[in-house]
């Protein structure tokens, strides 16, 4: 636990960096003009798709029904929207992992490696194809699980109990992969995340917490439909911002924790030398 809360006060300190505070620019700047793009040409064409999968399948009656049950029938003329807008936000997700994973994480390695962990040997056990599959693969289950629980979403008390865990998870996989790629070889790679997966797991869930709150915009209702673009470029942002103070504290906690391995490696290496 101790490790846990020392790489979290050094994340904070490390995120009020000016550097680490310019390190979301770039990301949302291509972040945004990408969903720009894609909002202008296919925004509408969803709603539409929509439209017609209720009007065919008679949803609108059973899904006002359920809405009404709890208490939420105020929303029920913004259905549509509104689920486009939820059907949307995963792939917002997926943007700034990638962009963060790509663009942000190797600034971050270089940063502390540089200030901090000047000492730890490079022996780059991870690679860019490698990070990227981890973060595909591991958003394709996040997706999954995320289109299983969308209609429960509309209940707060559920929704902020298992966004937090989702993002716990993703992070948990795809930052602590990105966190020991350049410094630790395949096997102390695994070996760190073997042996302190409940941790992880912790600051994963820590850092769900945080990552739920750009998704809380979109409950706003009348709101979040009108404020639409608004809304989606504060979210990218927010989402950009979270995972890099995600980065910052994986990698202040796997590094120290991979420092503290080879430390124990080398003492148990010289003691077989000795005997």
């Amino acid at each position: 636990m101790n490790a846990v809360l020392t790489s979290f006060v050094r994340a904070l300190l490390s995120q009020l960096h000016i550097r680490m505070l310019l390190l979301t620019v770039m990301p949302f700047v291509l972040a945004l003009g990408l969903w720009g793009l894609l909002l202008w040409a296919g925004l509408q064409p969803l709603i539409d798709a929509l439209q017609r999968g209720f009007a065919d399948y008679s949803l609108f009656h059973a899904a006002g029904n359920l809405l009404e049950s709890f208490g939420l029938g105020a929303i029920k003329t913004l259905l549509v929207p509104l689920l486009a807008m939820w059907l949307l936000l995963p792939f917002m997700i997926l943007t700034a992992l990638l962009l963060v994973g790509l663009l942000a994480m190797p600034v971050i390695a270089r940063h502390l490696g540089q200030r901090t962990y000047a000492q730890l040997a490079h022996r780059h056990g991870g690679s860019l194809m490698g990070s990227v599959w981890v973060s595909l693969s591991s958003f394709f289950v996040f997706l999954l699980v995320w289109l299983i629980t969308l209609p429960l979403n509309l209940i707060p008390a559920f929704a902020f109990v298992v966004q937090p865990l989702l993002w716990g998870w993703l992070a948990c996989r795809v930052m602590a992969y990105d966190a020991l790629a350049d410094y630790a070889d395949a096997d102390e790679r695994r070996e760190i995340l073997r042996s302190r997966r409940w941790p992880l797991l912790m600051i994963g869930v820590a850092t769900g917490v945080l990552g739920a709150v750009p998704g809380l915009v979109w409950l706003g209702g009348v709101a979040s439909v009108i404020f639409f673009p608004i809304l989606a470029a504060m979210s990218i942002w927010l989402y950009l911002l979270v995972f890099v103070f995600s980065g910052l504290w994986f990698q202040h906690y796997c590094l120290a924790e991979l420092a503290r391995h080879r430390a124990l490696s080398q003492r148990i290496i010289e003691l077989n030398e000795r005997t």
